[in-house]
């Protein structure tokens, strides 16, 4: 067998589930960490003040944002042109670790890192998550037939997912319920495990640590069963000279497809938009309604079923109408949610007060208020529309670019999703800065999410005719 047919063969089983494990491993850092237990944590307690922790949250965020656009297109470059790939994800997880493990540090007041620190940390580990995913998702068409690559792709979806649900429901089962002290179920049990210091937050600080060593170990099998491509003998200079010609030649071919390059940059506005919603949305209620880590992990968990849902929902749309009709449809729903949920504070609804909003409404210890209770519900819109959009996102592009260029096409897609990502979190914490409000923070969100909304009125859905 000739030394190219041996780089092409795909894997085994193994490797190819080993492939997907990686997500296991990688998904649940942007999960606890950025969406649900740290960032929260961080903006009201670490920082003190939800207002000014959610404006510090955004510029991080955005640093490490730039940081991926400006980066990305040449470590795509490298992932294409050098061939080895395990080498650079491997390096991408050994920076992660210790940013990550950093974070337990972070405690409120003087006693742990500057804020300038953890903020540093934030970044790396945000940035070693980009780019890992970069060169882990370049290996998929070399370890696995072609028929059956939307298979392997969607099974490490999945399995992130599941990994970030099982830490979720720990964490909530040996960490927050017994810190919290306000349910008397007899399984639960009588004291914080491992004799953690709730006074400290350590039962919130854990999720960093929890998520290093899960990184570490999960990647494992990638690294031992996963085969990768042989390396081609480029340098990484040679590779980033000949891949930024390469995306810069597909950039420049975007003049002959208009309605495509029209569809990227609607993508690029409204995928912000929904990337923002995931990042400040928790962060947003923990300040509103003072939510600590029992509400979080209780959310994360009962949003996590309906993210799944989502997706099989906006396939279900993709079929009926099209994908330009269920793209605006999760736009517009996700819109419409956006502008409930920052209508919603512990005294008004729709931005109307009402007498007795903050009475509780049942027994049961969390999420007494109904304003609580109306804020969870609009978070379910949020999880279904975002999950749909992105189902629905990927095959507008399978609709409207050319067969023969489909690759190519995706490779932008992939880009132009990476690019802006500092955009939304910029925005969002000057939007904070300026009128010291979480609220108005939140509200410019509206702006990327209208701009791709509208933007898409004029895409066509029909497929582009190749360009000689």
């Amino acid at each position: 067998m000739s030394a190219t047919r041996e780089q092409k063969a795909p894997s085994d089983r193994l490797g190819q589930v080993s492939w997907a494990l990686f997500e296991w491993a990688r998904n649940p850092y942007y999960i606890l960490i950025v969406i649900y237990i740290f960032g929260p944590y961080f903006t009201t307690e670490v920082i003190g003040d939800p207002v000014r922790g959610q404006a510090i949250w955004g510029y991080i965020n955005g640093f490490a944002g730039a940081v991926t656009a400006c980066l990305a297109p040449f470590l795509g470059a490298i992932a294409d042109k050098v061939g080895r790939r395990k080498p650079w994800i491997g390096t991408f997880v050994i920076m992660m670790f210790p940013a990550i493990v950093l974070l337990w540090f972070a405690v409120p007041g003087e006693a742990g890192p500057g804020i300038l620190t953890v903020a540093v940390a934030l970044a790396i580990a945000g940035t070693g998550s980009a780019f890992s995913e970069v060169f882990h998702n370049a290996m998929l068409p070399s370890i696995v037939p072609y028929p059956r690559l939307g298979a392997l792709s969607g099974l490490g979806l999945s399995l992130g997912n599941a990994g970030a649900l099982v830490i979720l429901v720990g964490m909530l089962y040996g960490f927050a319920l017994p810190a919290s002290g306000l349910l008397d179920w007899s399984f639960l049990p009588d004291h914080v495990l491992f004799g953690l210091d709730t006074s400290t937050f350590q039962h919130d600080r854990i999720s960093a640590p929890i998520a290093a060593v899960w990184l570490l170990v999960f990647s494992l099998p990638l690294f031992l069963f996963t085969p990768d491509q042989r390396g081609t003998g480029t340098s990484a200079l040679q590779a980033v000279r000949q891949g930024t010609r390469d995306v810069w030649n597909t950039i420049r071919r975007l003049r002959h497809y208009r309605n495509i390059a029209l569809y990227l940059g609607a993508r690029m506005l409204f995928n912000d938009g929904k990337v923002a919603i995931m990042t400040f949305g928790m962060i947003y209620a923990s300040g509103i309604f003072g939510w600590g880590g029992a509400e979080r992990l209780m959310v994360g968990v009962f949003l996590t079923v309906f993210a799944v849902a989502g997706g099989l929902i906006g396939g279900r749309l993709d079929d009926l109408f099209g994908s330009k009709k269920a793209i605006l449809f999760t736009i517009g729903g996700n819109s419409i949610a956006l502008l409930v949920a920052i209508s919603i504070t512990p005294t008004t609804i729709l931005f109307v007060p009402f007498d007795g909003l903050s009475d509780p409404v049942w027994s049961f210890p969390y999420f007494q208020t109904l304003p609580e209770i109306v804020y969870l519900l609009v978070s379910v819109l949020f999880a279904l529309f975002i999950t749909s959009a992105y189902a629905n996102s990927r095959t507008m592009l399978a609709r409207i670019a050319p067969e023969t260029e489909m690759t190519k096409f995706f490779g932008l897609y992939a880009l132009s999703g990476q690019v802006t990502t500092f955009i939304a979190p910029i925005l969002v914490a000057t939007f904070t800065d300026v009128f010291v409000s979480q609220r108005a923070g939140m509200a410019s969100i509206l702006i990327l999410l209208l701009s791709g909304f509208v933007l898409m009125f004029w895409v066509k859905e029909e497929r582009s005719v190749p360009h000689d």
